[in-house]
């Protein structure tokens, strides 16, 4: 594609060098630039790309994007423009044909619930014959294809080629979570939404964002975006969902227990297998059943439900997809046993999600909560004394241990957690630094009709160290650790 239908529409504040120069790829990274590439330097928060163009260019990048003027000594094209990141979201759009107006494309945002919902819509939108596409937090995945996501939302570039893709693979739906990093970041700008999401809000990433106010601002970005449509799904119940409401322009769709909620649940009852509750819309009430478990899973539920109806999907449809979900990876995913004890992995990596796995189980009225978690390292810290003391209030027994340390001390993340125990002076946990052995001991204490959660990593089947990341997955090690000891 020739460099001036790549900017089209894009705010160049200066260009050097020829807008008919054919353009083969766009990157952000100098170790993936090819001969004939656009490469947009840009500011990150360690480091900068324009300490990388001059590697971009002995690579053979055809064109430079970015803040800075033109360098002296540089010989290829140089376009400068005041916003980088979205010069980058919007040239990627414009060089994959902008994929998006040729999807139906669902964004959903929020601390918790992205990814089940994806998966709810998922079962729903393929329950009524469609053809769905994911792009999220555990992977990337459609019709012939499933890769492991490096992060929720992928960076521009690598978005809108996944959107092209799913285009040519005959996809319908594309379900996409959208991080609020992601939407800082400004890489979902020049994707066109159908329909926008919000789950809820709660404390997390705030050593990025700084305080919840901003973390709000980011998320509510993705309302005020490029939009095919001219309504918003909410949760009515959360809020920060109440909040949003008031500043949104357009038509919105309500989610929740509360009566005023457009979509609302009534008569819910939980069970170990999963629940049952009428939901009741503007086109009446119809029973629904599902395997999730527990009362964020019927906020998921409504949520998905709420998007399906915004859509236009027939109702059995939506019931029957509803229904036919059995689990979500590493979301109060149960690992099979023949000990008469329940284990669950959890991503639960803060202390709300924490709050809501434990307040879950104790509504199955458990013998005990026996509970292995951590905290990751170069994170938010001030969440890590909370998680503490949720675990002391609601776990009979805490085992801390480590999740992903990167590079800080793994005990000196357990000692930021150990505050939350000394703050309510509860003495019921224990330290296990490695994590398999952690988990071994909890299973070891285990008796019947006790649960054994394992919190933190759910989905992820890796442990990140200073110094090296090693396979690790709560799920495989648990079935190892219960076959060792069956064998024995």
């Amino acid at each position: 594609m020739k460099l001036r239908k790549v900017l089209m529409d894009i705010p160049i504040l200066e260009m050097s060098g020829s807008d008919e120069l054919d353009i083969l790829g766009i990157t952000h990274s100098s170790k993936a630039v090819r001969p004939g590439y656009l490469f947009a330097a840009l500011k990150g928060e360690k480091k900068d790309g324009m300490d990388f163009a001059a590697e971009a260019e002995s690579l053979g990048a055809s064109a430079v994007l970015s803040e800075w003027p033109k360098p002296a000594r540089t010989g290829i094209a140089w376009i400068r423009v005041a916003d980088a990141r979205e010069a980058l979201a919007l040239s990627a759009a414009n060089f994959y044909s902008h994929p998006s107006l040729k999807l139906k494309i669902v964004g959903i945002t929020g601390t918790k619930g992205k990814t089940t919902t994806t998966y709810l819509l998922e079962e729903i939108l393929r329950t009524a014959g469609f053809i769905p596409g994911v792009i999220g937090t555990v992977d990337y995945r459609g019709p012939g294809f499933k890769v492991q996501a490096g992060r929720t939302t992928p960076e521009a570039p690598e978005l809108q080629k996944m959107l092209q893709e799913m285009v040519d693979e005959g996809v319908s739906h594309c379900l996409l979570e959208v991080s609020s990093h992601a939407l800082e970041q400004k890489r979902v700008w020049g994707v066109s939404f159908d329909v926008v999401v919000f789950t809820n809000l709660s404390g997390e990433h705030l050593d990025y964002h700084g305080s919840m106010e901003n973390y709000f601002e980011a998320k509510k970005k993705l309302f005020f975006l490029n939009h095919k449509r001219n309504a918003s799904v909410v949760n009515i119940d959360d809020p920060w969902g109440q909040r949003l409401m008031t500043e949104l322009p357009m038509k919105t769709i309500t989610f929740g227990l509360d009566p005023k909620a457009i979509v609302r649940a009534e008569r819910f009852e939980f069970h170990d297998d999963g629940m049952n509750f009428l939901m009741d819309f503007p086109g009446g009430r119809v029973a629904v059943s599902s395997a999730l478990i527990g009362k964020h899973n019927l906020y998921n539920i409504l949520a998905a439900a709420s998007v399906a109806l915004a859509m236009n999907i027939p109702l059995p449809a939506i019931v029957r997809g509803i229904g036919s979900l059995r689990g979500v990876p590493g979301r109060f995913e149960t690992v099979k046993n023949d000990r008469g004890i329940q284990i669950i992995v959890d991503y639960a990596h803060t202390d709300n999600a924490l709050q809501y796995l434990l307040e879950t189980v104790q509504e199955l009225k458990p013998r005990r909560v026996l509970l292995v978690f951590g905290a990751g390292g170069n994170r938010d810290k001030s969440k890590r004394e909370r998680m503490g003391e949720v675990a002391s209030r609601l776990a009979d027994w805490s085992i801390l241990t480590s999740d992903n340390p990167r590079s800080e001390d793994p005990l000196a993340i357990i000692g930021d957690i150990e505050k939350g125990f000394h703050k309510r002076e509860s003495a019921n946990y224990e330290v296990v630094p490695d994590r398999k052995e952690a988990i071994r001991r909890a299973l070891g204490m285990a008796g019947k009709g006790d649960y054994v959660l394992v919190a933190g990593k759910g989905h992820e089947d890796y442990q990140i160290f200073k110094d090296r990341t090693v396979r690790f997955s709560d799920v495989e090690v648990i079935q190892s650790l219960l076959a060792e000891t069956d064998a024995g």
